[in-house]
């Protein structure tokens, strides 16, 4: 499922109509998928009071045609227009012939209707602006907006806001919100989701979102980039086990972390390889850390690497773990190795080695030892998984901190092509962008993982399905997406905070068993956090 941005979407449009599916084609369909969606979440319609707030453009159109198929179902439909509609308007007929009431913000000799019906109203429809919004809010869209925000405060329960492809104030690309913006309390998008749907604050005010498939032909998204990354989509990518395989049959990962300080961090990515299906995982660990390590993580085998100070890694540790890495299919470098001069020495002598590498995964301390290193990319020219939180990708790029939060899916992708890495660009709704200029967005935000030791999981993850023989842009969106599933159920166990990262590890094997179980349901739509 591709995810557009509003000039996207306006080209698929006008493709749409070449390829002879009209664009009054696609606001019928885009309507009554709307309408259905809501009398999915609303239940019986039978003298349920709707207010359809309608604009000028096709936004509008969408919200009379969603209004029609309301009214004709049994509620009781009122349409206010609050933007100019043309002279012939087919829609605006339609809905006023299925016994739609019609008021105008322009014309009605009695502004205070509109406070009275949405006084009443058990849902409202959000149809004014959508993807087209493009400078601040003001004039009657603002008035509307204080009239709407002010109802729904008298009655939050009570009145349901249903917004079309985006509450109005939102900015479909940027995720910008205006500060008149009303949360809705569901929000449909329409043939696909949008940039905006993903990025803050906007998401804040969409509130659950459902993508709504209105008949877009198929083939005309080819050129876009940005893939939300789906159930259906993540369980096509787990790796298959045969009922005859043994450990060997599902590789065997090499993980390289931990430190004096960091001890965990060994444990928790070992145990997550392990967890999503890796046959073996080893943890190389200077000897007099491995008691330690061992009485936590006892699946795990163990590489000792020698130590000059107690501790630390001598010189002669990365020819340890080259000649290890004969034997394994899958290589983690960096969680909690530490920022010593020789954790660099011993990140940048096993990566720039100029041997031919296992799939990789580098995170934590390995991205910062990378970020030290001029023209890195350049000396290891090998596909591999990065794996950097925002403020490693502001060192690997040099870039400020503000286009990092503000551009997460040009800058992954950027930094993919360059770099010939794939870039998982953690946070809300984190990125996976693979050199060829692909990029997959997972769908969860989720508070409950902002806590320590969360991304040594994940690129635990990442490596367990990489030993298993996950392509690497695969097992980037894939364990991102095991990820996120976990997340969800530990949150569902503790809530937004005090959970702690060794709770995720035994929801990752619920998730993918879960996830082999999981159907897509289609219902004129698609829910995707269902």
């Amino acid at each position: 499922m591709k995810i557009v941005a509003a000039g996207e979407m306006r080209a698929i449009e006008a493709r749409s109509e070449r390829a002879g599916v009209s664009t009054d084609a696609l606001m019928e369909r885009a309507g009554l998928a709307f309408a259905r969606a809501v009398r999915r979440r609303v239940g019986h319609l039978a003298g349920a009071r709707v207010v359809a707030l309608v604009g000028r453009g096709n936004n509008g159109g969408d919200g009379l045609v969603a209004a029609r198929h309301l009214a004709r179902w049994g509620a009781a439909v009122s349409a206010h227009i609050c933007g100019a509609r043309p002279s012939h308007d087919p829609k605006l007929d339609a809905a006023a012939s299925a016994g739609v009431e019609i008021t105008s913000a322009m014309d009605d000799p009695n502004p205070a209707r509109l406070d009275d019906a949405l006084s009443r109203a058990h849902v409202v429809i959000d149809a004014m602006l959508g993807t087209g919004r493009s400078r601040p809010i003001g004039g009657a869209f603002a008035d509307i907006l204080r009239k709407l925000a002010a109802a729904k405060a008298k009655r939050p329960r009570m009145m349901r806001i249903a917004a079309m492809d985006l509450p109005t104030g939102v900015d479909a690309d940027s995720g910008a919100a205006d500060p008149l913006c009303v949360r809705a309390d569901f929000t449909v998008s329409l043939g696909y989701p949008k940039r905006g749907h993903f990025a803050f604050p906007a998401a804040d005010f969409i509130g659950a979102l459902e993508i709504a498939d209105i008949g877009v032909p198929h083939g005309l998204d080819d050129d876009v980039p940005l893939e939300l990354m789906t159930r259906d989509r993540a369980r096509s990518h787990l790796p298959r086990r045969a009922s005859d395989s043994h450990k060997g049959t599902h590789g065997r990962a090499l993980i390289v972390a931990g430190s004096p300080r960091f001890l965990g961090a060994a444990y928790l990515a070992a145990t997550a390889a392990i967890r999503v299906g890796a046959g073996l995982a080893t943890i190389a660990i200077p000897e007099s850390l491995i008691p330690s390590v061992a009485a936590k993580a006892i699946e795990p085998t163990f590489l000792p690497l020698h130590e000059d100070v107690p501790g630390v890694p001598s010189p002669d540790a990365p020819n340890a773990i080259l000649d290890e890495l004969d034997g394994c299919d899958a290589l983690l470098i960096g969680c909690g190795l530490g920022q010593f001069m020789g954790a660099r020495n011993l990140i940048e002598r096993v990566l720039l080695s100029g041997r031919d590498l296992p799939p990789t995964v580098v995170d934590a301390d390995g991205l910062n030892a990378l970020a030290q290193t001029p023209l890195w990319h350049e000396r290891w020219r090998a596909d591999a998984v990065l794996t950097p939180h925002p403020g490693e990708m502001v060192r690997l790029t040099r870039e400020p901190r503000e286009r990092v939060a503000r551009e997460r899916v040009e800058l992954a992708r950027e930094s993919a092509r360059v770099w010939n890495k794939t870039v998982v660009l953690k946070g809300a709704y984190t990125v996976s962008a693979s050199p060829s200029g692909g990029a997959a967005l997972s769908p969860f935000a989720n508070p409950a993982l902002a806590t320590a030791g969360a991304g040594d999981v994940l690129a635990g993850a990442i490596a367990g399905l990489l030993s298993q023989g996950a392509a690497l842009a695969d097992a980037a969106a894939l364990g991102v997406y095991l990820h996120g599933m976990a997340g969800e159920a530990m949150r569902e166990r503790f809530g937004d905070a005090g959970a702690i990262a060794s709770d995720l590890l035994p929801e990752l094997p619920q998730a993918i068993r879960r996830l082999r179980g999981a159907r897509a349901e289609i219902r004129g739509g698609y829910d995707w956090r269902s």
